[in-house]
């Protein structure tokens, strides 16, 4: 629907296409109201979600599993800043757009850098506790793509697992005090001091199901289902006028991924039910040293750090060859996309399932000293870097798109942000530059409650909640029976992995439209699908993200950073360095479009003005070999 309104963000003239796509679930049995929801634990959902409570928001944070179980807490290496001497912000930029190949918004980019190092020392002064040399200074490390020591880390390997443990300590903290203060508040009688204390609150095992909007396509607030015992059980909601997407990733949707189980792309198929852009889906960045556990291994595979690599671990084969020297000036070092794809030649060419990460020089101190966590992983599964060079393979880890964001966090619908790994900022371009995911998930937070604090307060929309659209009573989005993820992994890992084609694309498409064409017919023609409930929200989730990803790959016939076409070898700047855009239709279709340029186009619509025809985009409609 078209519509003029005032929204979060002001009057602004809108183009908002509400799907009428929900997932089937009961309805609501219970709600509560805030003046924002934050849908995720990790760095970016517990740093906004503080921003928004320091500004005086009533916060509700809602969480897949427990507070601290997000995939922030596996982050190894780091964040990256230029916190060091000699360093700049400037020098951070040229590093992270020759990672991103050609399609990082640099506006974004500077943004990123530019604020990167005054929000690392506001993590510091919450209680996040990097490690220092004998000065007293931070000590920073190199990692793959940097060409200075720029990496902050914490407990040598467990930089996430301190950052999670400082915010989550920090969120706990605040909400004591809250309800300490609102007890207070109830025995003196809070209508005579003229004030009420905003709140914060954390709703743990709750899966969110889909975005509440209004009449007029504004966010109203989100579903969700809590699982277990607790103050509210089963299907609920939470009614507001802004929610922040902070979900993470969607790694799950591979059968071998450094990603916790939780990274069921939820976010962005509840973005695209809600009629939001998303951009980019086709970056998928495989992590290119992951311990190799087994051709037959699922789930999530142990991380080996990018970090080992920037302390002088080297990559070699079975005959102890370095195979990386000569394909890029850093060799080992070189950004994520190159070091893979060298990989994965290297098996090609010898027929071998893994390659191999030789750091025994190393030796028994430093391994205890700088990357304990990773040594007792390996000698969980039998082996000992100390000693033996350790078997490793890429691995799905980090999607570099996700659900479309200017650089205030704002998506095409009205009300509704993302932040971290489900947004698409134009930061990372075609590939992430090793440990800015953190440092992204960090500064777009503070943006975002910045915004939502000073949009909330122009718009006085503590007193106005939108009123959500009545929930329907008939299934309207088909349910997948849990055992098709398994299904879904399997298609995506052979057909849209690290080495993709024309024809492994058009495999993995069909294979997945017959699966969704199965489900959407046995609702349509009986109005049957499969019972509510965790397993088949997530299944259903994953089918959903899968297909964009593919027919995005599909789309993009180059090669260029994590997108690897073997039958486009070539990185083609002429037709491919722009994004591609995709939305979910009502007839829940996809529809898939371009941009003309790298620029990324305003996710707030206006009024074409025909001055400024640089950043927008055309609505070029791509017909998809499944849709024919």
């Amino acid at each position: 629907m078209t519509s003029t309104g005032t929204t979060s963000t002001g009057t602004i003239s809108t183009d908002t296409i509400s799907t009428g796509i929900r997932l089937h679930a009961p309805a609501p049995g219970w709600a509560i109201t805030a003046d924002v929801v934050v849908v995720g634990s990790g760095i970016a959902g517990l740093t906004t979600a503080l921003r928004c409570q320091a500004a005086g928001l009533n916060t509700v944070v809602v969480t897949k599993a427990r507070l601290d179980d997000g995939s922030t807490r596996w982050a190894q290496g780091g964040i990256a800043a230029a916190l060091g001497e000699g360093d700049t912000p400037e020098q951070h930029l040229d590093d992270t757009l020759v990672a991103g190949v050609g399609l990082c918004d640099e506006d974004a980019v500077r943004l990123l850098v530019t604020e990167g190092p005054g929000a690392v020392r506001r993590l510091i002064d919450t209680g996040a506790q990097f490690d220092e040399s004998s000065e007293g200074r931070l000590e920073l490390a190199r990692e793959g793509g940097h060409h200075r020591r720029r990496i902050a880390h914490a407990g040598g390997d467990a930089t996430g697992a301190e950052i999670s443990r400082a915010l989550v300590e920090a969120v706990n903290e605040v909400i004591e005090a809250v309800n300490e203060a609102r007890t207070i508040e109830a025995v003196n009688d809070a209508r005579t001091s003229g004030t009420r204390t905003r709140g914060l609150r954390a709703i743990e095992n709750a899966l969110v199901l889909d975005l509440l909007t209004d009449a007029d396509g504004r966010t109203a607030g989100v579903t969700l289902h809590v699982m277990g015992e607790g103050q509210h059980d089963g299907v609920g909601a939470v009614h507001a006028p802004a929610v922040v997407l902070a979900t993470g990733g969607m790694g799950q949707v591979f059968s071998a991924t450094t990603n916790p189980s939780v990274s069921t792309g939820d976010g962005v198929a509840l973005a695209l039910r809600a009629g939001a852009e998303v951009s980019d889906l086709e970056f998928v960045q495989f992590h290119p040293t992951v311990l190799f556990l087994g051709p037959e291994a699922e789930g999530q595979q142990p991380l080996v750090s990018e970090a080992v690599r920037g302390e002088g671990a080297h990559l070699v084969d079975a005959d102890g060859t370095r195979f990386m020297v000569g394909q890029h000036e850093l060799a080992e070092l070189a950004p994520r996309d190159i070091v893979a794809k060298g990989i994965m030649r290297r098996m090609q060419e010898q027929g071998v399932e893994h390659m191999y990460l030789d750091a025994r020089h190393f030796g028994a101190e430093m391994w205890e000293h700088r990357f304990p966590t990773i040594l007792a992983a390996c000698r969980a599964h039998g082996i000992d870097p100390v000693t033996e060079p350790v078997p490793v393979a890429p691995a799905a880890h980090y999607a570099s798109g996700g659900v479309r964001t200017d650089s205030r966090g704002r998506t095409t619908v009205p009300g509704l942000y993302a932040c971290g790994e489900v947004a698409c900022t134009g930061v990372h371009g075609a590939n992430r530059l090793a440990s800015n995911s953190l440092l992204e998930g960090l500064v777009y937070a503070e943006r975002i409650a910045a915004d939502i604090a000073a949009s909330q307060a122009e718009n006085g929309l503590h007193a106005r909640v939108p009123t959500p659209v009545p929930y329907p009573r008939r299934p309207e989005h088909p349910l997948l029976e849990p055992e098709a993820r398994f299904a879904i992994q399997r298609i995506m890992s052979q057909g849209a992995g690290v080495l993709r084609s024309a024809e492994s694309l058009a495999a993995a498409a069909a294979a997945l439209d017959q699966l969704h064409t199965d489900a959407r017919d046995a609702l349509d023609e009986n109005g049957k699908t499969a019972e509510p409930g965790v397993d088949t929200w997530e299944t259903t989730n994953l089918l959903c993200v899968a297909r964009v990803l593919v027919a995005a790959a599909r789309l993009r016939e180059e090669t260029r950073g994590c997108h690897w076409r073997e039958d486009h070898a070539d990185r083609d700047d002429t037709r491919w360095r722009r994004h591609i855009v995709v939305r979910l239709n009502p007839d829940r279709a996809l529809a898939v479009r371009t941009t003309d340029t790298p620029d990324f186009p305003p996710t707030v619509p206006r009024t074409p003005d025909p001055a400024r025809s640089g950043g927008t985009s055309t609505h070029r409609p791509e017909r998809l070999p499944q849709e024919q």
